[in-house]
Parts: C-alpha cells; sequence; structure tokens
C-alpha cells in the first residue's frame, strides 16, 4: 500500500511511503494427483530396480514451505504374489521401481497399486493427502520354449500323392497366445534328405502339419523315420535354453499303390525306309511296371493309329507292319508317322500307360514324276504363242528333278507335228514343228523321267486345242469351236437350232399376248356375274328378284300338275324346286369360242343354252334362240305363287291383274 501524510487542511507534511503486507500460506489445499489411474508394464523377469512408471501429485500451497512439499508412498499391493513389496516408488519423485525378483507372467499377469501423496513433508499427522491407482502389467517375454506333448508321432502316405497332410504334432507353450513367443515353427533336422514333406504350422491351434510336398514312391522308400524340432518366432530370452522336449520323432509309412506302366522311352523314334512289306517287324516297345513287388502283366493295345499301317503285340509289344508305310501319304507330317499305344497290367483297378511312336520315313524313288498343265491351247500356226510345261514329282531329293522330257517315237506323227525343248530341270515348251496344223483337239504324249536310282519314267497325255488365232495370237470364238472337234456342217447345224429355238418363243410370247386379248375380249361381251348358268350351278335357287324383271314372262307356262316335277327328266326343274334325288353334274361348258368371229361366238353360245338340260323351265320356245320379247295374249300367271317366295312379287304384279 502507498501511505500519504497530510494536515487537518490536507497540506502534505511529508513524504509517502510504501506498506508491504504479506499473506502468510496455511496447509489448506490436499495434493491432487493428474490422473486417477496410472498404466504401465515392465517385463516379468525384470531385476530389481526395474523402472516401472511415474505419478505426479501436484499441491496448491506454498512449495517453498512444508504446506506445499508432497511425499509418495505405497500404501497397497494387489496381488502379494510373491512377495508383498515386489514394488518401491521414490517419495519425492514418484518413480515406481521394482524391488524384488521374481516378477512371472505366467503366475500373475497384472498388479494393482494403491500410491498415497501428502504434504507437509509427508507427516500423516499434519499433513494433507490423497491417493491414486498404479496399473502395472507384468509383459511377456519367451521363457517358456515350445515343447512336443509327445516324443513320437506316427502317419501313414500312399505313395505319388501330394499335398497331403499324413500326421498332426502337437506342442505346448506357457506364453502368451498368438504372439511371437508362442508361434510355433517347425523343423525337419533328419530323415528327409530328397525333401518330400515339411511341415506347417496351423495358426489356430498352433499344430505342426506334416504334408507331402514330393511324391513318394514305396518301391524306393517303404518308410520314412524324421527328427523335427520345435521353436518360436521369437527368440528365447536371455539364460533361458531350449528343452529336450523341443525335439521329437516323426514315423511315416508308405502304402503301395497300383502304378501304370510307363515307357521309358517316350516318344521313341525309329528311321527306315518307307514301302517296306506288310508283316515286317519294326521294333519292340515295351513299357515298365513299376509295381516290383506286385506280379501283374501288361496288356498292349492302339490308340491311335491314323493310316491303320501298325500292329502291335498284345504280350510283348512287337511292332509289326499292317500295309505298306507310305511316305507320300497325307498322313505323314515331315517324314514322320506318329502312333499311339496303350500298355495296361492287371492291377486292381487297373493301371495303363501311353506311348508314343514316331517313325521316319526314308523316301525311295516310288513315284513316276507327272506333267502340268494337264490341257493347253496353242495356235495353229508357229509363232511365238508356246506351251509351258512344268514336271512334278512326289518324291524328295535326290528322287525327283532335273527331269527328262521327250516325245515318243510311236506315233510318228508326235514327233512330225511337234517339239519339246527343255528350259531347265524342271520346265520344258512344247510347240508346233510344222507350219500349220489343221484346228482340232490333240492328246500329246510325253515321257518324263527323274533323277532317281533307278529311275522312273511317266507319259503323261497333254490335250491341246489348236485353234486359228488373231494377230495377238489369241484364239479367235469360232476358232475355239473348232478346236473343241466341230465340223463346218455341226456348227451351222447348231446356228439352225438357235434359230428354230428364238423363233419358236418368239411365237410363243405372241400367241400369249394373244390369248390375254381374247380373254379380255370374253370378259366384255359376258360379265361373269351375269352368266345365269353359273348362277345356278353355284346357288342352284336362283330366279326371281328384281333383276329377273327383265324376261318376257309372256314366255313362262303355269304347270297344270306337279307330275311334270316328279316324271321329268333328271337334272331338268324349276329353279326354285329342291331337288329331288342326286343333282345331276352340270355339262362341261364349252371352249372359249375364238373371239375372231364374234358372230360364231354368239352361236356357239346359244346352241350352248339350247342344249343345256338346266335352262329355266317352263318355255314355249323350242330354244333360247326363239324368246322374243312379245307379250300379246293372255296368260294366267297364278302359278307363280307356287314357285316360292322369290317368285312372290311377280305373282303379286301378273297374278291378280284381272281382278284389278
Amino acid at each position: 500500500l502507498r501511505a500519504h501524510a497530510v494536515d487537518m487542511n490536507g497540506n502534505k507534511v511529508e513524504n509517502p511511503i510504501d506498506l508491504y503486507i504479506y499473506v502468510i500460506d496455511m496447509n489448506d489445499n490436499r495434493p491432487e494427483f493428474i490422473n486417477q489411474v496410472y498404466n504401465g508394464s515392465v517385463d516379468e523377469g525384470s531385476k530389481p530396480g526395474t523402472y516401472v512408471m511415474t505419478v505426479t501429485a501436484n499441491d496448491a500451497d506454498d512449495s517453498t514451505t512444508a504446506n506445499g512439499m508432497v511425499r509418495y508412498r505405497i500404501v497397497t499391493q494387489t496381488p502379494q504374489s510373491p512377495s508383498q513389496n515386489m514394488f518401491t516408488i521414490n517419495s519425492e519423485t514418484g518413480d515406481i521401481v521394482t524391488v524384488a525378483a521374481g516378477l512371472d507372467r505366467e503366475k500373475v499377469q497384472q498388479y494393482i497399486v494403491i500410491v498415497q501423496a501428502t504434504d507437509m513433508e509427508g507427516n500423516l499427522n499434519y499433513g494433507l493427502s490423497n491417493t491414486a491407482t498404479a496399473i502395472i502389467t507384468v509383459t511377456d517375454v519367451n521363457d517358456n520354449p515350445p515343447e512336443f506333448t509327445a516324443s513320437t508321432y506316427s502317419g501313414e502316405v500312399p505313395e505319388n500323392r501330394v499335398e497331403v497332410v499324413v500326421a498332426n504334432l502337437t506342442v505346448m507353450d506357457r506364453d502368451q497366445p498368438r504372439s511371437p513367443n508362442w508361434n510355433a515353427i517347425y523343423r525337419i533336422i533328419s530323415g528327409d534328405p530328397s525333401g518330400h514333406f515339411t511341415i506347417r504350422t496351423d495358426p489356430v491351434t498352433n499344430e505342426g502339419m506334416v504334408t507331402v510336398v514330393k511324391a513318394v514312391d514305396y518301391e524306393m522308400n517303404r518308410a520314412f523315420m524324421l527328427t523335427v524340432m520345435v521353436s518360436n518366432q521369437a527368440p528365447l530370452a536371455s539364460g533361458i535354453q531350449m528343452s529336450f522336449q523341443s525335439t521329437a520323432g516323426v514315423t511315416i509309412s508308405v502304402t503301395d499303390v497300383n502304378e501304370a506302366p510307363y515307357f521309358p522311352t517316350n516318344h521313341k523314334l525309329i528311321r527306315l525306309e518307307e514301302g517296306v512289306p506288310m508283316g515286317t517287324v519294326l521294333t519292340t516297345f515295351s513299357a515298365v511296371d513299376p509295381d516290383r513287388f506286385m506280379q501283374q502283366a501288361i496288356r498292349y493295345s492302339k490308340l491311335s493309329d491314323p493310316a491303320n499301317w501298325l500292329n502291335i503285340n498284345a504280350t510283348n509289344g512287337q511292332i509289326t507292319t499292317a500295309a505298306v508305310l507310305d511316305r507320300e501319304s497325307d498322313y505323314i507330317k515331315n517324314n514322320v508317322y506318329e502312333a499311339t499305344f496303350l500298355a495296361a497290367d492287371n492291377g486292381i483297378p487297373p493301371a495303363s500307360g501311353t506311348g508314343t511312336l514316331q517313325i521316319y520315313l526314308i523316301d525311295i524313288n516310288d513315284n513316276a514324276p507327272e506333267l502340268l498343265p494337264k490341257e493347253a491351247q496353242i495356235c495353229e500356226k508357229p509363232n511365238l504363242n508356246v506351251i509351258n510345261i512344268t514336271a512334278a514329282d512326289a518324291d524328295i531329293d535326290p528322287n525327283v528333278g532335273p527331269f527328262v522330257f521327250e516325245l515318243p517315237s510311236v506315233p510318228s506323227a508326235v514327233r512330225k507335228n511337234w517339239t519339246i525343248t527343255r528350259l531347265n530341270g524342271d520346265y520344258a515348251q512344247l510347240s508346233l514343228r510344222i507350219m500349220y496344223l489343221e484346228a482340232g483337239v490333240y492328246d500329246v504324249p510325253i515321257i518324263v523321267t527323274d533323277s532317281g536310282n533307278p529311275p522312273l519314267y511317266n507319259t503323261s497325255v497333254i490335250k491341246v486345242k489348236v485353234c486359228p488365232c488373231d494377230e495377238n495370237g489369241d484364239c479367235t470364238t469360232i476358232g475355239a469351236v473348232a478346236a473343241a472337234g466341230l465340223g463346218t456342217g455341226a456348227i451351222i447345224a447348231i446356228l439352225i437350232c438357235i434359230i428354230i429355238l428364238l423363233t419358236m418363243v418368239l411365237l410363243f410370247v405372241v400367241w400369249m399376248k394373244r390369248r390375254e386379248k381374247e380373254r379380255h375380249t370374253k370378259q366384255l361381251l359376258i360379265d361373269p356375274e351375269d352368266d345365269v348358268r353359273d348362277n345356278i350351278l353355284k346357288y342352284d335357287e336362283e330366279g326371281g328378284g328384281e333383276e329377273d324383271q327383265d324376261y318376257d314372262l309372256s314366255q313362262l307356262q303355269q304347270p297344270e300338275t306337279m307330275d311334270h316335277v316328279l316324271n321329268k327328266t333328271p337334272g331338268v326343274r324349276r329353279v326354285d324346286e329342291r331337288p329331288i334325288g342326286a343333282e345331276p353334274q352340270y355339262p362341261i361348258r364349252p371352249v372359249i369360242p375364238h373371239p375372231g368371229d364374234i358372230g360364231d361366238f354368239i352361236n356357239e353360245g346359244l346352241r350352248a343354252a339350247d342344249n343345256d338340260p338346266t335352262a329355266p323351265p317352263g318355255s314355249t320356245a323350242g330354244s333360247v334362240s326363239s324368246l322374243n320379247s312379245s307379250s300379246s295374249g293372255d296368260q294366267d300367271y297364278d302359278y307363280l305363287n307356287d314357285w316360292g317366295p322369290r317368285f312372290k312379287k311377280l305373282a303379286d304384279m301378273y297374278g291378280g291383274g284381272e281382278e284389278d
């Protein structure tokens, strides 16, 4: 505080002075831990004095006095094993360290320590206190080596099988499960020099699975005696030794199975000349049965023989030819013929193996050369037009070219008319020797000989068409026909036939057009809908109605009785009568008349109507042609009432005329 001295009048009497007031601390605050729970850890087997963790408490009082001076101590330890004082704490810093040996995670995994902080320098009588909890976890170290639960294990495996688990090895490890200190690693240290087996670890159970990775052979090894060792992923802690129980023996028995016979040389290649006769022994293609301890027989058979050239002895595998082997066959690829054979034993179940035999055929001169082309064309007069000839031989070198080309001496006309010139080993040219040769087709024989030992020759016939040519040396059209072997008379006959054929086609077209015109004319004269006969034939009841009012009804007669219906000739009846008995067939209509003469056409139609037995009844005229439009004379039309409803209108119009 700053104090001022003044008189009664407020006048300054002396200089101001500062007054200092000091607040003396009292112990009115307890120590407070930063955390109520502290977590720490320490490895098992740690030596005394090993640092574990630090706890801290703060006091709001004056730290320069006893009121703010905090001291620490351990109140309790749970569990009190193996000693009640496994840890100690630095009273001033709060550091917790081990004080005794014997920390073992496999026995005690966690300790709970209550720590007290007291001010007044730890004076419990005057100081204020507070507590906190320290959780100390004992961490695992690899201080327990894995140990097999048994000293020996056994298993069984069939031969020739892989990826088969033959035995499960179980171990015990007291370290923390599924940690590097617990995970097991298995090794085969003896008994498997060829590496047939491996041991894989089951990640869940930690068991060792003895697995076949390389097929075993019963005939080579009937059993295996393995020595295996187990360890952990993490190395053992310092001072910990491997247990003798970390090593065990594994006995694996191999069971025999029926194995398939096999051909030791597969593919087997043999060489021989083509053309060997049928029944020739080529080789013995035998198989071996790996089951030496089984008395089994092997039978042989063909599996693939594309050309069916071979036979195999079912007992000993001897291969013989069933046909002549031909190198030029389509079944030969690159001079090699390939066949596959089957060898099967009589085991249970039976087993079989295949073998391939390759036969390399050496070429012999067994194919005579051929000439190409088989047909050619040349002008009848010598010029630059020649025929190029190529020789081809199915054999291969040295049984092919160079070839020799020559013309035969018989018939003599060949050498007289033709000449052949060799260009090189495979080609020659054929040309005319004479100045003119009549057009036609000539068979020209040519002898061609190869260079084989002994050589082979062949007479090939080339059909040569000799024809007249134009200025460019090409055959003319007439010349090509003539060259085909036809004379002048034959050519003229062919041309006449072509002209006749064209004329017939033209006449047929004209006739078809005329017929179409006739059909059109008839349609103009007679509409099919107005053809009464057609109507009667189709519907069987035409008559009456407004369309029939144009008829001259005076020509109709009333029937006096029904006898004319019952006794009249079959097929003749009134249009409104129902047929009695079988209905007669309507006569075939006459052929369409020639429309060129319309009068003839009409007369022929009238004659057909006169002779029609189904014409409308009651006509007084002798024929249709006698009909006229006269309506004179008295007529009784009451009979129209008997003709049915279709004639009712006519009956009403004419039947009652006298009364009206």
